[in-house]
């Protein structure tokens, strides 16, 4: 989380009144020049929403929100504070990565009808193991970065009703499984090959024209905003580019609006040994995230093609500059060994989503003599894990 987040929750754990939910809003949104927007406080840096409660419990059922004004500041650390009248304050994470279910008009929601509100008692107080405290909002927080919102409502759609989400478990036929365990010869014919490095060459040039201004983007906060820029700024033609590069001061209304349930990756390209599916990931070094790796589900359908390879290009960037970029197969040994599986998160009918730890891909990025290293047992088996879901 940025500093400014940091800084809100010592204030509210340490500085902030108690026990009067008039007096705490009145005083937090001074010292942090906050936005009211109905029910939620916020700036540019993160969003928060009070309630108040007579019991010093850390349970409470209040309404809290309704999902589609969450939906606003999900992109963002969207923090709860509840005042409780004979205890100290309390603060949780309740973006929706953290969220249950939706309590309210759950039978109406849907993946395109917003609807619904969730309580208090609908905030996760522990998600993978850590809890929802002000020790683990970090880690949290990168977990939630690495998660689209349609994944998330696809998940609460499929645990608030009795609808059925429009992302189904992907069930392959006996040929396609046959492709999918085959993608791992796949990839390692296609690494090894000259095409390899024309894909490599040609994803490079596309990031060496937007130098200057994928380093400027890299301090973007918002990481919704600085990933689709970039993904933009390489992926498109020279005048497109130039659009986004004219539009910095609008980059809402220049950026074009991606559709994430089409396919897999950024950047397509066919070449005589296969058909590559390639994901853009910017790595900013200093900053804690667990970037989303794909959905498991579109990922094995696309493997169940018999010319799809799929691949990752890395852009490491440091305070002053790009510093590094690596075309990965997705069946590199580190990026297995640190993939994360979110299966407890997924909603009965998905295989959910994997991510991949921020520091491997760190680790990667640094190597002075960096290869794809591709085991393709360890490949095979993992991609058993996956289909055995």
């Amino acid at each position: 989380m940025n500093t400014r987040c940091k800084e809100f929750v010592d204030y509210i754990v340490n500085y902030a009144p108690q026990h009067n939910k008039q007096v705490v809003e009145n005083d937090v949104c001074a010292h942090f020049n906050l936005t009211k927007d109905r029910k939620v406080y916020h700036n540019e840096f993160f969003a928060v929403r009070f309630s108040y409660s007579k019991s010093a419990s850390d349970s409470f059922s209040n309404t809290v929100l309704s999902l589609s004004a969450l939906e606003k500041y999900d992109k963002i650390p969207f923090f709860v504070v509840l005042v409780r009248q004979p205890s100290t304050n309390l603060i949780l994470l309740a973006n929706t990565t953290f969220l249950k279910k939706i309590s309210h008009s759950s039978q109406e929601l849907s993946m395109t009808n917003i609807k619904g509100s969730f309580n208090g008692s609908d905030i996760m107080r522990d998600y993978d193991n850590k809890s929802n405290t002000t020790d683990n909002f970090d880690y949290l927080f990168a977990v939630h970065q690495g998660l689209d919102w349609e994944d998330n409502l696809s998940r609460l759609v499929d645990a608030s009703s009795s609808i059925k989400p429009v992302n189904q478990k992907f069930i392959p036929s006996d040929a396609e499984s046959k492709n999918i365990y085959e993608s791992v010869s796949r990839a390692v014919d296609f690494i090894s090959s000259d095409n390899f490095s024309v894909l490599k060459d040609d994803l490079n040039e596309r990031c060496n024209k937007s130098r200057k201004e994928i380093l400027i983007a890299s301090h973007i906060e918002n990481t919704n905003i600085r990933g689709r820029l970039i993904e933009s700024l390489i992926t498109s033609n020279d005048e497109e580019r130039q659009h986004f590069i004219n539009n910095l001061h609008n980059l809402e209304a220049a950026l074009p609006s991606y559709d994430t349930k089409n396919g897999l990756g950024d950047y397509y390209r066919e070449f005589n040994n296969g058909d590559t599916y390639t994901d853009i990931k910017t790595k900013v070094i200093y900053l804690n995230s667990n970037p989303k790796a794909y959905n498991v589900d579109k990922f094995l359908k696309q493997m169940a093609d018999s010319r799809s390879i799929f691949l990752f290009f890395f852009i490491g960037v440091d305070e002053n500059s790009i510093f590094k970029t690596l075309l990965c197969s997705v069946y590199h040994e580190k990026l297995i060994d640190n993939t994360i599986l979110q299966f407890h998160w997924a909603g009965r009918n998905t295989r959910g989503v994997a991510q991949f730890n921020g520091i491997a891909i760190d680790e990667m990025l640094k190597e002075a003599n960096f290869t794809n290293n591709i085991c393709v047992d360890k490949a095979k088996a993992f991609l058993k894990q996956l289909l055995d879901r």
